[in-house]
C-alpha cells in the first residue's frame, strides 16, 4: 500500500501553463484580499443606507474574518481529500454567490449573514491557492512562484482602497461586492482549463465536525472578549464568559484533534520542527503586521490629520516593494536556505516599527511616514515568501493542503487577535480610538509591542528554522517509507 499519488507533470515557472496557474491562484486569492480592504472604505455608506450602529458595522467586518479564520483549516483538509483544484474552484463560486447576496442585501442583518457565508468561501479558496502552487510547480520553482503570489497578492490588497473608493464615489457601495462575480467567472474558467488536479490519497474520509465547531467557538469567544474588554471592563459578565468559553473551546479543540479519527488539524504535523517553528514565527510576524496595518492607517487619519484616501495611499510603497522583491526573495531563499532571510526580515520590520512610532500630529509624509513605509516594505519582502515557503515545504507534498491551511489560519488568527488585544495591551482602557489624545500614546506603545513581536519572530527563525528544506523533505520521505512498507524494512529504518 502507498499513500503517494501517481506521478504527474510538474509545471515550470516560465511556461505558459505555469503562468496560467499563477494567474488563477493570484486572482482567486486577490478576491479575498481586495474584499478585506474595500469593505472598510464602504462602511460609512453602508451605515448611512441601513442606519446601522457601530456594532453592526464592526460585525460586517468581523463576521467575514471569523468564519474565514475558523474554517480555513477545514478548507485545506478538504482540498487534500477531494482535490485542491476542485475545492479551490468551489470556493471561488461560493465566494461569488455570497458576494452577490452582500451586494443585494436589503438590510444590515442580511449583509452580516452574507459576510459570514462569504468567509466560508474564502476559507475554501485561500489555502487551495497556496497548496496548488506547492503541488503543481517543480521544486526548483516553488519558492519563486510563492514569492510572485505574495507580491501580486499584495498589489491586489493595495488596489482595494482605490477601487473601492472609486466605486463608492461614482456609484454605490453595492458594486464593491457585485464586482466579484465577473472576476470569479474568469478564475473558474482559467482554473478548470489550466490548473492540474492534485490530492492526497491517504487523506481522512470523514469530516471533523467537533474540531470545526470548537475552533470557531474558541476564536469567536476570544475575539469578542478582548474587543469588549476596554469598554465593559474585565469584570463584565459578557467579557469573562466570552474569554472563558474561548479558552475552554481551545483546550477542547486540542483534545478533540488528538482523539479524532479524521482530525481537521492532525497534531502529528507539529512533529516537524521546521513546520512548528515556521508557524510560531508566522504568528509573531503576522500579529505585528496585523496591528500595524490597522493602527497606522487609523493614526494617520485621527492624529496626523490625513484623509482616508491619503492614509491608504501612504502605505502603497510597501506593495510596490513586495511586487519588485518578493519573487527574488523567494528565489534567494531557495538558493541559500530560509533561515537567514527569516531572521533578518523581521528585524528590518522591527526597525520600521520604531520609525512608525515617531508619527504624530501633522507628520510630514516625506520625512516621517515614507522612511518607515520603505523599511517595512523591504523587511516584509525579505521575510514573507521564505516564511510561507518554509511552512509549506516543511511537510511532505501530499500534506500541502494541511500545511497551507494551518499557516493561513495562524496568520489570520494572529492578525484578528492583534487588532483585539493590542489597544488593550497598550493601555487604551475605556478610551476611544477615534480620539486623537487617547490614540496617540496607545499607538506609540503598540508600535513598541509590535517591534517586540517581530524580534521574537526573528529569534524563533534563527534558532529553529533549518538551513535547507531539502534535508527536511528527505528525512520525512525516509520516515514515510519506513511507516508504509511494513515490518521487513523497519529494522533497517531504525538502524
Amino acid at each position: 500500500m502507498t499513500v503517494i499519488e501517481q506521478p504527474r507533470q510538474l509545471v515550470r515557472y516560465g511556461s505558459p501553463t505555469g503562468r496560467w496557474v499563477l494567474f488563477a491562484t493570484v486572482l482567486g486569492s486577490a478576491l479575498t484580499f481586495i474584499d478585506a480592504t474595500v469593505v472598510n472604505i464602504a462602511l460609512p455608506h453602508i451605515g448611512r443606507d441601513f442606519h446601522a450602529g457601530a456594532a453592526a458595522l464592526q460585525w460586517t467586518v468581523n463576521g467575514y474574518t471569523l468564519s474565514l479564520a475558523s474554517l480555513i483549516l477545514l478548507g485545506g483538509s478538504l482540498g487534500d481529500r477531494f482535490g485542491r483544484r476542485r475545492v479551490f474552484v468551489t470556493g471561488i463560486i461560493w465566494f461569488a454567490a455570497a458576494s452577490l447576496l452582500c451586494g443585494l442585501a436589503p438590510d444590515v442583518q442580511v449583509l452580516i449573514a452574507a459576510r459570514v457565508v462569504q468567509g466560508i468561501g474564502g476559507a475554501l479558496l485561500t489555502p487551495g491557492s497556496l497548496a496548488i502552487l506547492e503541488a503543481s510547480f517543480h521544486p526548483d520553482d516553488r519558492g519563486r512562484a510563492i514569492g510572485a503570489w505574495s507580491g501580486l497578492g499584495g498589489i491586489a490588497g493595495a488596489l482595494g482602497p482605490f477601487v473601492g473608493g472609486w466605486l463608492v464615489q461614482v456609484s454605490t457601495w453595492r458594486l464593491v461586492f457585485l464586482i466579484n462575480a465577473p472576476l470569479a467567472a474568469l478564475v473558474v474558467a482559467v482554473g478548470l482549463r489550466h490548473i492540474p488536479e492534485s490530492r492526497d490519497p491517504g487523506a481522512a474520509r470523514g469530516l471533523d465536525v467537533p474540531g470545526v465547531v470548537l475552533a470557531a467557538t474558541s476564536l469567536g469567544g476570544l475575539t469578542y472578549g478582548f474587543t469588549a474588554w476596554p469598554t465593559n471592563g474585565p469584570g463584565s459578565a459578557a467579557v469573562a464568559t466570552s474569554l472563558g468559553v474561548g479558552v475552554a473551546s481551545l483546550i477542547g479543540f486540542v483534545f478533540a484533534e488528538r482523539r479524532s479519527a479524521h482530525p481537521m488539524l492532525p497534531l502529528d504535523v507539529f512533529r516537524s520542527r521546521a513546520f512548528t517553528a515556521a508557524n510560531l514565527a508566522t504568528f509573531a510576524v503576522y500579529a505585528a503586521l496585523g496591528g500595524v496595518f490597522f493602527l497606522v492607517v487609523l493614526n494617520l487619519q485621527i492624529v496626523a490629520g490625513y484623509s482616508a484616501l491619503g492614509a491608504g495611499t501612504a502605505m502603497l510603497p510597501i506593495t510596490v516593494l513586495m511586487l519588485l522583491l518578493s519573487a527574488r526573495a523567494g528565489a534567494l531563499a531557495q538558493r541559500i536556505g530560509p533561515r537567514l532571510p527569516m531572521t533578518i526580515g523581521p528585524l528590518v520590520c522591527a526597525a520600521a516599527m520604531l520609525l512608525f512610532s515617531r508619527i504624530g500630529a501633522h507628520a510630514s509624509y516625506v520625512s516621517s511616514v515614507l522612511p518607515a513605509v520603505i523599511v517595512l516594505g523591504l523587511g516584509t519582502s525579505l521575510n514573507v515568501a521564505p516564511l510561507t515557503a518554509t511552512a509549506l515545504g516543511s511537510l511532505d507534498e501530499s500534506r500541502a493542503g494541511i500545511a497551507s491551511g494551518v499557516n493561513n489560519a495562524v496568520a489570520r488568527a494572529a492578525g484578528l487577535l492583534a487588532v483585539a488585544v493590542l489597544p488593550l495591551a497598550a493601555g487604551l482602557g475605556t478610551g476611544s480610538l477615534t480620539n486623537a489624545a487617547t490614540l496617540a500614546p496607545v499607538y506609540r506603545t503598540s508600535m513598541y509591542i509590535c517591534a517586540g513581536l517581530l524580534a521574537a519572530g526573528s529569534i524563533i527563525a534563527a534558532i529553529a528554522i533549518p538551513t535547507r528544506l531539502e534535508r527536511v523533505r528527505e528525512q520525512q520521505s525516509h520516515e514515510l517509507h519506513c511507516a508504509i512498507d511494513g515490518p521487513p524494512l523497519r529494522a533497517e529504518c531504525k538502524a
